[in-house]
């Protein structure tokens, strides 16, 4: 019998090392006796020695089974190996007692393989856990099978509908189901079948429903009974609907109508890491397709921070309860708060960032960074300190093979935990673990406080403010009239009216508990922002010193908007900046009001750091709009046009946020209006071209080359000058061989119907509504012959009308005319078409003449009071000589036809002698100003804007001055 040190000596590591060797010399002996002679080398001695030194459980396991000295530990564990190795196994059983037996001689054969890597540090936590993942899986699958086997004798084999035999899905769930299974862990499980019915081919017939339920249950005994082998896994099956009170095993459709009628907020925590295991897999992943909607809204979820308030102050109780302060699972600044760091921002953010919706905490973490939901920084810290976490926890479960996470209170323990750690004692395991444990809890804590937690509380210890006592209905009419009034509303009356109007009204009293909750928490704080805002810096572009009285209904008309959908309520009360900018936007703009209250899922951009980012390039645009349609599927079109309109109305709010607070002048937001445009049209190119492809296949030239199709944009879009309303005038050209017909589809077309109805499915596609509206009003008038020509036209048939039949007004619009999308090479070949249609010579009288009769016919025809576009010296008259500069002097001034935005063009004319450096200098300066006020318009929703533009008079004159001198 070995010696141990008396109990009340501290253990030193040459004490363990010492035993250690002594017990080696031990179990080698006893292989040796059942003549199996096995020769360590130096290395492996030592891994050996540092195993026993460490882990008594493999000093048991050794006393058990010797032989397992022999085998190579120090090979990585492969999951395929794994399979193989238990498959063989398992063919050689032949009954339950075979089975039990076989099961857990492998599974003391893998952990020992697992402690080796660990102990040895081989292997990292992560690898660590992911071996015992596999441990688990592969147990499970094939456990499974070889019940099924041996239960269809007597009662056969369950039959579904089409013929096929289901199997039992096997769920596994929290860290099983993440693939990052604890060293020494029991497994969550849920079992389901997808369908009712009875098995056949037995002694005796069951109801799906009992055969599985026996299946299960004979499942959990194999795996979860102790033997004198000791405990495969134990099984853990509280996570089913109804718990320990509900059936073992449920249908698809009983789990999605309970998740549906009874899931709670902590079920979708526990679902996000839910993952097929054992049976059958695709079944499993079909399952849990059908309950997404209940894990993941499809809107921001800020809601699911109280209910991970609740459900940490309830572990936090059971902790002290039961005296676990030590535990670095469920003590503060351990393993769970990490996980409801990443899980918090899963269910907030995974209904509409896909790739949030993993049970792998490690790719959750991946994925808040590349989404940009949490700092890089903060999320490479968190893994560490969790990596650290879950390596100290394996050490903690290595000593004897327990489930446990808790802090040994005895030396020795503590010394073989320090050894495994590499640490040179116990108290410096102790200082990383402080470290470790503060920097994780101030992460939690500042994702978990609320607002009210951190606000200074009143000399009498209360938090309340008038604020509150107002929107509460505290005050009678006189004293809240004398508050509004005392913070500058200039119609107090018509204030108070406007909160209990909201207040009292139907909708908030319809509100279920929570929803009511959130709203009382967060409107004392919304009312006292908004008088807050009063001259602020950011409302300097457009708006001044707006008064509260029309930021209030703006503020609480979107309140109105997203009552029934509470979290919005939540997410505005959990981030103050989020509420600030909310505030701003909706007093510096009607328009982002209106907007923000249309589509509350727009709000989720206020918390977005990019925000404000002006420096978004096209390319930045199209990796945005790629990444948010790869996560959806490419047969759901339904999801795929909402995708684009939630994708363009989140660009506006961006560009109009940057725009209001001055950090873009007018050339960049027309810049960034257009380019916005530019990459919806080229996404819904594609989408309509491979929808139709793969029905008809693909139109060729003839030259036999694939066909081209481009859109081409024409006014505002084409010469870079997009506003917030703006619709898109655009023309379709191909190069599509006129004879030919599409190949490699199911059913060919026509080359020239194929190009038809491609175009109609861009239009389509631009202009269907979804609950999101539409994407843009399109506008075909300016294609060849207007309403009554094709809607589609050949490169060579829009040659021809322009050379032959073109009046002089398509000839200007040419001017703004620009391949937007489509085909490279058709691209290039429209632009080298235009330029040599601008550049032919033409007699500049007549067109002169022309030019002038046409804006005559304008302002005859058109009421043009307060519009800056229409009026005499507005808009259009800036463009028309622009226009007019191009037709008449292209062939002279080849320069002239490169650009189709008047900006350049202004430039060019005085570049080439047809205005003076002067005339492009005022006319510059006024077309910003214009477009300015334009722009204004917009988002002021205001048509008085224009006519109050300063030195409006004196513009006009100017630009008619010019008008006159170039063209009268």
């Amino acid at each position: 019998m070995l010696s141990t040190p008396p109990s009340h000596e501290v253990p030193s590591t040459a004490t363990l090392f010492h035993d250690a060797e002594a017990r080696l010399d031990v179990h080698l002996a006893a292989c040796a006796e059942n003549a199996r002679h096995i020769a360590l080398d130096d290395e492996q001695r030592q891994g050996w020695l540092r195993l026993l030194a460490t882990s008594r459980f493999v000093d048991r396991a050794l006393s058990r089974h010797p032989w397992l000295l022999g085998d190579p530990l120090w090979v990585p564990l492969d999951h395929a190996a794994m399979k193989a190795d238990l498959a063989q196994r398992i063919a050689r059983v032949s009954d339950d007692a075979g089975l039990y037996c076989t099961l857990r001689e492998f599974r003391h054969a893998c952990q020992l393989r697992l402690l080796w890597q660990q102990v040895n540090q081989h292997a990292s936590a992560w690898q660590v856990a992911a071996g015992a993942s596999w441990l688990a899986e592969t147990v499970l699958e094939q456990t499974l099978g070889w019940l099924e086997q041996a239960l269809s004798e007597r009662w056969g084999r369950p039959q579904a509908v089409d013929g096929q035999v289901p199997r039992l899905v096997v769920l596994g769930m929290g860290k099983l189901g993440a693939s990052e299974l604890n060293l020494s862990s029991d497994i969550d499980l849920i079992m389901a079948y997808s369908e009712s019915g009875d098995t056949t081919g037995g002694k005796r017939s069951l109801s799906h429903q009992e055969y599985f339920t026996r299946l299960g249950q004979a499942l959990i005994r194999a795996l979860d009974a102790v033997t004198e082998d000791g405990q495969v896994f134990r099984v853990d099956m509280r996570l089913r609907p109804f718990g320990d009170g509900g059936p073992l095993v449920g249908s698809f459709a009983s789990l999605e109508r309970y998740y549906q009628q009874h899931g709670r907020e902590w079920e979708r925590y526990a679902l996000i890491k839910a993952r097929p295991v054992a049976g059958d897999i695709a079944a499993g992943y079909e399952l849990l397709a059908t309950l997404r909607p209940f894990i993941y809204r499809r809107y921001i979820d800020f809601g699911v921070i109280d209910a991970l308030r609740d459900m940490k102050q309830r572990i936090q109780r059971e902790v002290r309860r039961q005296g676990r302060e030590q535990d670095i699972k469920l003590g503060e600044g351990g393993i769970r708060e990490v996980e409801f760091i990443v899980q918090a921002g899963q269910l907030i953010h995974g209904g509409r960032h896909v790739r949030l919706q993993t049970p792998s905490l490690r790719q959750a973490m991946t994925a808040l960074v590349d989404e940009r939901l949490l700092p890089a920084e903060q999320v490479s810290t968190l893994q560490d300190d969790y990596a650290w976490l879950r390596t100290l926890e394996h050490a903690l479960q290595a000593v004897d093979d327990a489930q446990t996470q808790r802090l040994p209170d005895d030396d020795a323990t503590r010394l073989r935990v320090a050894v495994m750690l590499n640490a040179p004692n116990w108290a410096a395991v102790m200082q990383s673990l402080a470290q470790v444990r503060q920097r994780v809890h101030a992460a939690f804590m500042a994702l978990i406080t609320s607002p009210d937690e951190v606000e200074p509380e009143s000399d009498d210890g209360s938090n309340d403010s008038p604020w509150q006592a107002l929107w509460e209905g505290l005050l009678d009419q006189p004293e809240a009239e004398a508050l509004l009034q005392a913070a500058g509303y200039e119609s107090p009356t018509q204030a108070w009216h406007y909160i209990r109007t909201l207040a009292d009204g139907r909708a908030v009293g319809q509100m279920q508990a929570i929803g009511r909750e959130r709203l009382d928490r967060l409107m004392p704080s919304l009312l006292e922002e908004v008088v807050s805002i009063q001259g602020h810096d950011a409302l300097a572009r457009y708006t001044q010193a707006l008064p509260h009285d029309k930021v209030l209904p703006r503020v609480l008309a979107l309140v109105e908007a997203v009552l029934r959908r509470t979290a919005y309520l939540a997410l505005l009360w959990e981030n103050p900046k989020a509420r600030h900018q909310l505030i701003l936007l909706c007093a510096a703009s009607p328009w982002t009001a209106e907007r923000l209250a249309r589509y509350p899922v727009l709000l989720d951009e206020l918390l977005d750091p990019s925000l404000l980012d002006t420096g978004v390039t096209p390319a930045d645009l199209d990796a945005e709009l790629d990444q948010t349609l790869n996560r959806l599927p490419l047969e759901d079109e339904e999801a795929q046009l909402e995708a684009l309109r939630q994708f363009r109305h989140a660009q506006m709010l961006r560009i109009a946020a940057s725009d209001l607070f001055g950090l873009r002048s007018l050339m960049q937001v027309s810049d960034a209006l257009t380019a916005v445009a530019e990459v919806l049209l080229r996404r819904v190119l594609v989408m309509a071209r491979r929808t139709l492809a793969a029905r008809h296949g693909e139109p060729l030239r003839e030259d036999g080359e694939p066909a081209g199709f481009i859109i081409v944009g024409y006014g505002k879009l084409g010469s870079i000058e997009l506003g917030y309303d703006s619709d898109l005038d655009l023309v379709f050209l191909h190069d599509a061989d006129p004879q030919g017909t599409t190949i490699g589809g199911h059913r060919a077309l026509d080359n020239a119907v194929f190009m038809t109805r491609l175009g109609q499915r861009i239009i389509h596609l631009l202009t269907a509504m979804t609950p999101s509206g539409v994407l843009y009003d399109v506008d075909m008038r300016l294609r060849p012959s207007g309403n009554s020509g094709l809607l589609v036209s050949s490169l060579t048939a829009f040659e021809d009308y322009q050379q032959r039949q073109a009046w002089l007004w398509e000839q200007q619009a040419l001017v703004r005319a620009r391949a937007v999308a489509g085909t490279p090479t058709l691209c290039e070949r429209f632009t080298q078409l235009r330029h040599a249609l601008l550049s032919q010579p033409r007699d500049p009288e007549l067109v002169r003449q022309e030019i002038v009769a046409m804006r005559e016919k304008m302002l005859a025809h058109h009421e043009t009071h307060g519009s800056v576009k229409r009026m005499k010296g507005g808009l259009i008259d800036i463009e028309f000589m622009a226009q007019y500069a191009v037709l008449a002097y292209g062939a002279r001034y080849p320069s002239l036809v490169e650009w189709t935005d008047n900006v350049r063009l202004l430039e060019t004319m005085a570049t080439c002698g047809i205005l003076t450096s002067e005339e492009a200098q005022v006319l510059h300066r006024i077309l910003i100003d214009y477009r300015q006020s334009v722009h204004a318009t917009a988002l002021l929703m205001d048509k008085d804007v224009q006519a109050q533009l300063p030195a409006l008079d004196e513009h006009r004159a100017t630009v008619r001055h010019i008008w006159q001198r170039l063209l009268e």
